[in-house]
């Protein structure tokens, strides 16, 4: 039963995630006007709005207009689910797996907004990194916490001006650093590096495919490719860590 709640919980939160990944990128805001179709501006009910079963009911299509409404709702929405639900069974019902949860969940609107606007908010990215440094269930482990996010993100700036000064261009965003101290926050330095890692590894074949490199419209957003080798060496960071000792003892 109470997983079932978490299960819905983020699910819920998944649905204002919907909301924040559409308006934040345009300045516009996440409480008013009331959620819409955004074709013919219909108010919608609050039945067109019950997460993950509403999409599913209206066959993906607006109640009034009829205008298709995008898959991405429902994926955000079981995505979300998700999350909630997994930080809970890894990390039982304490303040610590909740923290994991909305820092996550905002990478993950973080990810759509990178995905489909190739822009990263600073309010979310920084919220991210806040809410990871502070997801802790003592203040050993928030000094622990604030320390990594400090070595990734001084790391990552040194990083980033020795390869903008080699390839004479940009190498990297001020998002970017972000993203590397929110990681660190989260997982620490070892296992901080492992999902960095694992990131590139899951963004090579992607980038391989990413063949016209002055569209702008084609760049590989690099943000989804992090979050996600973040998750899974969180998930599976005991694995990690007894393949790390194989290797190195």
């Amino acid at each position: 039963m109470e997983l079932a709640f978490i299960f819905i919980l983020g699910a819920t939160i998944g649905s204002f995630l919907n909301v924040v990944i559409l308006r934040i990128p345009r300045d516009e805001s996440v409480s008013f006007p009331a959620s819409h179709c955004m074709s013919c501006n219909t108010p919608l009910r609050f039945w067109h709005n019950i997460p993950l079963l509403s999409w599913l009911f209206l066959r993906g299509k607006c109640a009034f207009c009829g205008e298709k409404i995008s898959v991405q709702y429902p994926i955000i929405e079981l995505l979300s689910a998700l999350i909630f639900l997994f930080s809970v069974i890894k990390f039982g019902l304490t303040f610590q797996a909740l923290g994991i949860a909305v820092t996550f969940d905002l990478l993950l609107a973080l990810s759509a907004i990178d995905y489909r606007y190739k822009m990263v908010p600073d309010s979310l990215n920084l919220g991210a990194l806040t809410i990871a440094v502070f997801s802790v269930t003592s203040f050993e482990q928030f000094g622990y916490n604030v320390t990594n996010a400090l070595l990734f993100a001084g790391g990552f700036s040194l990083l980033r001006f020795y390869i903008s000064y080699i390839i004479k261009k940009e190498a990297m965003g001020e998002a970017d650093i972000m993203i590397a101290a929110t990681i660190g926050a989260l997982l620490g330095v070892k296992l901080g590096l492992v999902a960095i890692f694992l990131g590139a590894v899951l963004a090579l074949p992607a980038l391989l495919l990413t063949k016209d490199e002055s569209d702008e419209s084609k760049e590989l957003p690099f943000i989804p490719f992090l979050a996600i080798g973040c998750w899974l060496v969180l998930m599976f960071d005991s694995y990690v860590n007894a393949f790390w000792v194989g290797i190195y003892g």
